[in-house]
């Protein structure tokens, strides 16, 4: 069945017009996360360029991932799963001025818990940093820089945290772009240190990475700063109670005992994720110095495609799964996932292979600069490759299991989650001492794979997710497509030597750009050849 046949199943205008708004959302969400994601590069270029990949670098990475690790818990991780389904229901259910309640009680619990966190997660952190990288103490200096910068930025997880609620707010009411664009503000405050703050505390006399610590505060101030205003502007802003009755009021509304009792199971699958981050970031702090900062240059690149597709539809498609499901509209809520996962399948594919056979050109072209070594490109190149091999899976969980947070099922994606941990664990003791810490990287990436098959097989057996006609066919075009873009691509990447570029930058981003382009030409006009008309299918 073709794609012109797979939008003729469309029974009427208004679901139409909703998938079309769908991916206008999506669209927006997209386009201001690529601005994300081209700060977020130009800020790992300053910081490869300035202080390349060493020890320091790597108590920098460790300490900025303490707090994010909390922040998954408590911001985009378990919190969100919880809140956005709950937040959904209540409009869809019980109408606005239920939901402002239900709001205000959750900022109020969320505060407070946040308040306490960021104290104990200060007083706490040579603990944090010993348990997720104790290699640190190889090199003493680097160590103790960990200990300062995580002091420094722990508090950062409570701006984030709220900016998470507010994001959740807005989502739901179908105001995407400033939640979407909030991340700039954090890439441009830490670009500014990096440019303007490293020189600065160099003069004097402080360690130059201590400025990036600086600006990753200031970003998170940033941050929720911007959402403030959109929030007071819709009538939407939290009132959050200061009183110990108001907490206890809080706690006692059955909206938040719902949202907490969802966040038990969330927390412990969002915690499998980052106890799998914390194993890895311990395993590559024993390895050679570098192999933390190598992982987190190649999760840069990485995170472009992912953000781009996964993060764009999940974000689109949660409220809008959650309404269907809160209507008990079945026909909608399995077409949204099959359009979402049509989309994945159409873009993450492609993105896959040029990790897999373009990571070096794509590692010296960007990152080869300043104190950034020839065997830092390969090094890096090696973990990026690790990436590609399961971004499809990385990808396809981003729409998939909103599928189940959608029907307030988180129980399945955690059980999930856990069994996944245990196999990329078991993975980690084949690959690493044969690939180092690019089996850190394969070995994520083959999980997720089996991660993403997982939640796909248990929509399918639940019936929840009904697969419209025409799968087998749309997969041959897009693998023909693919199969002819990976063999130019194959050939460029042996064409030229990227490293030994370095000397002629200007001509090198030239030659990607131009790779790129002729790669996307060839996918695009092969698929159209072998019947795929691709862009009425994201019309649709």
């Amino acid at each position: 069945m073709s794609v012109d046949d797979f939008s003729r199943t469309e029974h009427s205008s208004s679901s139409y017009t909703a998938e079309v708004n769908l991916f206008k959302a999506a669209s927006t969400v997209s386009l201001l996360t690529l601005a994300s994601r081209i700060t977020g590069l130009v800020r790992e270029l300053l910081m490869a360029a300035t202080f390349g990949a060493s020890a320091l670098t790597d108590a920098f990475n460790v300490a900025f991932r303490i707090p994010n690790l909390f922040r998954r818990l408590f911001a985009e991780g378990a919190f969100s799963q919880a809140f956005v389904p709950v937040l959904a229901a209540s409009r869809a259910q019980q109408g606005d001025a239920a939901t402002h309640m239900l709001i205000d009680h959750v900022a109020t619990v969320l505060f407070w818990c946040l308040m306490c966190v960021s104290a104990l997660g200060v007083v706490a952190a040579p603990v944090w940093v010993y348990f997720m990288a104790s290699g640190l103490q190889q090199t003493p200096d680097g160590f103790e820089a960990a200990v300062v910068m995580t002091r420094w930025m722990f508090p950062y997880i409570a701006f984030m945290s709220l900016v998470a609620l507010a994001s959740g707010i807005l989502n739901t009411w179908k105001q995407f772009a400033v939640p979407a664009a909030t991340p700039v503000l954090l890439n441009v405050a830490m670009i500014m240190a990096a440019y303007w703050g490293a020189p600065w505390f160099a003069e004097l006399g402080i360690e130059p990475i201590y400025a990036m610590a600086a600006g990753v505060m200031v970003g998170g101030v940033l941050q929720l700063g911007i959402q403030i205003p959109v929030l007071a502007r819709l009538n939407l802003l939290p009132s959050i109670g200061f009183s110990l009755q108001a907490v206890r009021a809080s706690m006692a509304d059955a909206g938040t005992r719902r949202v907490l009792k969802l966040m038990a199971p969330a927390l412990l699958g969002v915690s499998v994720a980052q106890i799998s981050l914390l194993i890895n970031t311990q395993i590559a702090s024993h390895l050679v110095p570098g192999s933390v900062s190598w992982l987190s240059y190649a999760d840069r690149l990485m995170e472009f495609p992912v953000a781009m597709l996964g993060v764009a539809l999940g974000v689109v498609l949660m409220p809008q799964l959650a309404a269907a499901k809160a209507s008990e509209d079945a026909a909608h809520y399995s077409a949204m996932l099959d359009w979402g996962l049509r989309l994945v399948v159409l873009l993450a594919v492609p993105s896959a292979l040029a990790l897999l056979l373009c990571a070096q050109p794509l590692v010296a072209t960007l990152y080869h600069y300043g104190a950034f070594s020839a065997r830092d490109v390969q090094q890096t190149s090696w973990a990026l490759m690790g990436w590609g091999a399961g971004l499809v899976g990385v990808v396809a969980v981003k729409v998939l299991a909103p599928g189940y947070y959608a029907s307030q099922d988180i129980r399945t994606p955690v059980r999930i989650a856990v069994v996944v941990l245990v196999l990329t664990q078991l993975l980690n003791l084949v690959m690493v001492p044969w690939l180092a810490h690019a089996g850190l990287s394969l070995s994520i990436g083959l999980g997720a794979l089996i991660n993403a098959l997982w939640l796909l097989v248990g929509l399918l057996r639940k019936g929840s997710y009904q697969p419209s006609q025409g799968w087998a066919r749309f997969g041959f075009q897009v693998a023909g497509a693919a199969a002819l873009m990976g063999t130019f691509l194959f050939w460029a990447n042996q064409a030229l030597d990227w490293v030994a570029l370095r000397a002629q930058p200007w001509w090198r981003i030239g030659a990607l750009g131009s790779m790129v382009l002729c790669a996307a030409t060839i996918y695009l006009v092969s698929a159209r050849c072998l019947g795929l008309r691709w862009w009425e299918f994201i019309k649709k």
